[in-house]
């Protein structure tokens, strides 16, 4: 899917919201999060401390993401979700926000925002003093990268244009719902998704302390004003896009004045990024330069607003059906999972098919085999709770049977709450009951369970698959139904049996 510019201008900005959430918020949802129908992005939510701690190897400088590595003052972690959702983390510095409250509030403002030009917010974690923003996580690095530092190839003309577009069009958005204000806007702040498409970061939407600086850039490309008073207004930032129109003209990280000498000098060739080797328009790049020239006016009333931006843009973007993956020269995000090399199993099958009915009729004929050396109880155990336990799990087993899953989720609820036996089965069994009822984040929660329990069993492989791709996670169905593949072979060829 490539960045379609044409749809872009008949997008309409929802109504702004100005109400303030209360503190703490009424509800969380699950990090493991609903999706949002409208833009397949989670809802925003509240993460606790370790669910993040064990998505990103306990911050693990390994899954560090910040451009300056760890000398960067708050660090950006990649990390993964037990739902298997990459994510990127920010952790701010200790006490950069005292007040929960005022960081509360301020992350469920920029928590609202939802659009696709934007690598959008989808929660935060307020915990003693920790404090720590979760976005959607871009897998094909910066536009700084791609600009200043490929390796393969430059950037293409058409896609500079098409990236300076699409965060025209983001910072529209944003000023359209009441967050006008976007702090450090620079070529890092820039990502591209799995499909090579342009999306501005949600963490410039934030400042990096309650009182802290709003700009990490060298002083040369600062906004005037901003030297003069200290604050950031809807004016600074069209300053800072108009040095990122230059970074994308020239390939280089040019102070603005520097370039706006070369520009009153008609020097607009000696501007532009030689590694381009003359493959643009001169009418294009005039076009683009005149705006920058605009953007960077000493008065911020002479600026254009974020709505010219993107009105003086459009009519350049002239490859709009060439996916941004193609032009960025990146390979694409497989959306079909691939075929599993192995044979399949039945289970194997029916899970890749998705079919509920084989799996039920396959885990009732298993029955509790695959428990055995799960669990060894002694004589004193057999108490009268035992026998209660038990006839929890054979009532869940009845219903179960019969399809009536529902009453199987109550049963099988009991037995496992009682806690004094463990059983993968009986997760797995309560696993389908939820993939039958409609409810995936529970199953895929069973799923794990079961592995836990029986960290090789295939069963519990199959059925993490089939909810990840009820939760359209395909890619990661995929790798899970290949696991069970794979583990289903080694049983077959000895040690238990699946």
């Amino acid at each position: 899917m490539g960045c379609c510019e044409s749809s872009f201008l008949s997008e309409t900005h929802p109504e702004k919201d100005h109400t303030k959430p209360s503190y703490p918020p009424q509800s969380h949802p699950s990090p493991s999060a609903h999706l949002d129908p409208s833009t397949g992005v989670p809802s925003f939510s509240e993460f606790s401390f370790s669910d993040l701690k064990a998505a990103t190897n306990n911050f693990s400088s390994d899954n560090i993401v910040s451009e300056s590595g760890e000398k960067a003052p708050n660090l950006v972690y990649k990390g993964r979700l037990q739902n298997r959702r990459w994510i990127a983390v920010k952790k701010f510095t200790k006490m950069a926000w005292p007040d929960p409250k005022q960081f509360a509030e301020e992350a469920w403002g920029v928590g609202k925002l939802r659009h696709k030009r934007l690598a959008n917010l989808i929660g935060y974690c307020c915990d003693g003093d920790e404090r720590l923003l979760v976005a959607e996580y871009m897998p094909n690095d910066t536009l700084a990268k791609h600009l200043f530092h490929w390796e393969n190839q430059t950037i293409e003309w058409a896609m500079r244009l098409r990236v300076a577009f699409c965060i025209a069009g983001a910072l529209d958005y944003c000023s359209s719902q009441g967050r006008p204000l976007y702090h450090d806007l620079n070529a890092y702040r820039v990502l591209f998704d799995e499909d090579g498409d342009p999306r501005l970061s949600c963490f410039g939407l934030m400042k990096n302390s309650r009182d802290g600086k709003s700009y990490s850039t060298n002083l040369a490309y600062t906004p005037p004003e901003y030297l003069r008073n200290g604050r950031v207004t809807p004016e600074s930032v069209i300053y800072s896009f108009g040095t990122v129109l230059l970074d994308l003209l020239s390939g280089k990280h040019i102070p603005p004045s520097h370039a706006l000498d070369m520009i009153r000098g008609k020097n607009i060739i000696l501007l532009m990024d030689s590694h381009l080797e003359g493959n643009f328009s001169t009418d294009e790049a005039t076009v683009v330069v005149d705006l920058a020239s605009r953007c960077l006016q000493y008065e911020p009333r002479e600026r254009p607003s974020t709505k010219d931006l993107a009105g003086t843009l459009a009519p350049l973007q002239m490859k709009p059906d060439v996916p941004s993956y193609v032009m960025l020269g990146i390979s694409k995000h497989e959306e079909t999972p691939p075929t599993p090399q192995r044979p399949l199993s039945p289970m194997g099958e029916a899970c890749s098919r998705m079919d509920l009915t084989a799996i039920h009729q396959i885990l009732v004929m298993t029955h509790y085999k695959d428990d055995e050396g799960t669990n060894e109880l002694s004589f004193q155990e057999w108490t009268q709770q035992m026998r209660d336990m038990l006839e929890s799990r054979k009532r869940g087993d009845f219903a179960f049977r019969d399809k009536d899953f529902k009453t199987a989720i109550d049963c099988y609820s009991q037995f496992i709450d009682v806690g004094t036996m463990v059983s993968p089965t009986v997760f797995a069994r309560r696993s389908l009951c939820y993939l039958l009822c409609d409810q995936p984040d529970a199953a895929l929660r069973d799923a794990m369970q079961a592995q836990c329990v029986y960290p090789d069993w295939p069963t519990a492989f199959y059925m993490q698959s089939v909810a990840l791709a009820k939760l359209d996670m395909h890619n990661d169905a995929a790798d899970m139904l290949n696991e069970a593949t794979a583990l289903e072979e080694k049983k077959q060829k000895g040690g238990k049996g699946t």
